[in-house]
């Protein structure tokens, strides 16, 4: 299978769930692609959960766990524990939900940041350390975490490092109401996961990631990517810049959305798109900015806008 039958296939077999919302739906599945991982930031019922359970039905023998993060969630229950056997007077290693292709942290603000800390390791260099040993997740491992804006009650904020893992940060937003009255009807007998059949398989998507590293991007728009991240820095009102993480996430997930869009080169165009959702959430305010109505995405905008393309 060609790799732009694989971005199609999948593509298309998530709009078959998720009506509307085609563009952050599509930058999900680049980040994924891009082998990042993705906060939906969102209020309750626009199809966080659903998005990850569409994406884990159209992988074939992809291992998908959710895991509902609340206040008295332990790091153990996520990364597994060891339980003395008996017979043999030994402990024996229980693996946890981490240890999957495709993990949903289903409001993962609702943790404490002890059990939101588990999730550091496994995010930046795919594997964990429990009891002093190293285990090794799969290539695959995406985490696609959610969080509700609106509800502070119960809630612990992200950390930055935390913030930083995520290589991309969207909201799905309301649909319109042609698309609402579709949904309905979609729903009326069933709902459209039930009839959701793998349609590539994981050594499919593996081999996807290879061909991002292929698309070619110049080494003027290098820079100018570059330049779009470090601009954030000792600029006035931003506390705390984008890393160079920013910089590789950003080029990964624009390298992964030109093949989406058909492409082998990518475009400026492309970089600007996605400088918001890659950057925006790195960013830390100043009380002032923050009082103004600044936001981390607002700051990238105003970047974007200042910053001039090479021709």
């Amino acid at each position: 299978m060609e790799v732009s039958e694989i971005v199609s296939r999948l593509e298309n077999s998530i709009r078959s769930v998720m009506l509307g919302q085609p563009e952050p739906l599509r930058r999900v599945l680049a980040t994924m692609i891009a082998g990042g991982h993705v906060l939906l930031e969102d209020v309750p019922g626009t199809g966080k959960t659903t998005l990850a359970k569409a994406i884990a039905a159209s992988v074939g023998e992809a291992d998908f766990r959710r895991v509902q993060f609340t206040p008295d969630l332990l790091p153990s229950d996520i990364l597994g524990v060891s339980v003395l056997d008996a017979r043999t007077s030994t402990f024996e290693f229980h693996p946890g939900p981490i240890f999957s292709d495709i993990l949903l942290a289903d409001e993962v603000n609702r943790a404490s940041p002890r059990t939101q800390s588990a999730l550091l390791e496994a995010m930046a260099e795919k594997q964990v350390t429990i009891e002093g040993a190293r285990h090794d997740l799969g290539p695959l491992f995406f985490v696609i975490a959610t969080q509700n804006p609106v509800e502070l009650r119960g809630t612990y904020p992200l950390p930055e490092a935390q913030m930083d893992r995520f290589a991309y940060q969207c909201s799905l937003g309301y649909v319109s109401v042609a698309q609402e009255i579709a949904i309905l009807n979609a729903q009326e007998k069933a709902h459209p996961l039930t009839t959701v059949e793998p349609v590539v398989s994981r050594d499919d998507l593996l081999r996807v990631r290879e061909a991002v590293l292929q698309v070619a991007i110049t080494p003027a728009l290098q820079e100018y990517l570059v330049r779009l991240v470090a601009a954030t820095r000792g600029r006035p009102g931003v506390k705390l810049a984008a890393s160079p993480r920013a910089s590789l996430n950003l080029l990964r997930i624009s390298q992964a959305l030109s093949l989406f869009e058909g492409r082998d080169y990518v475009l400026p165009e492309t970089i600007q798109s996605l400088a918001a959702g890659v950057i925006g959430h790195r960013l830390v305010l100043e009380p002032e900015a923050q009082y103004a109505g600044r936001t981390g995405q607002s700051v990238v905008a105003e970047i974007v806008a200042e910053l001039a393309v090479p021709v």
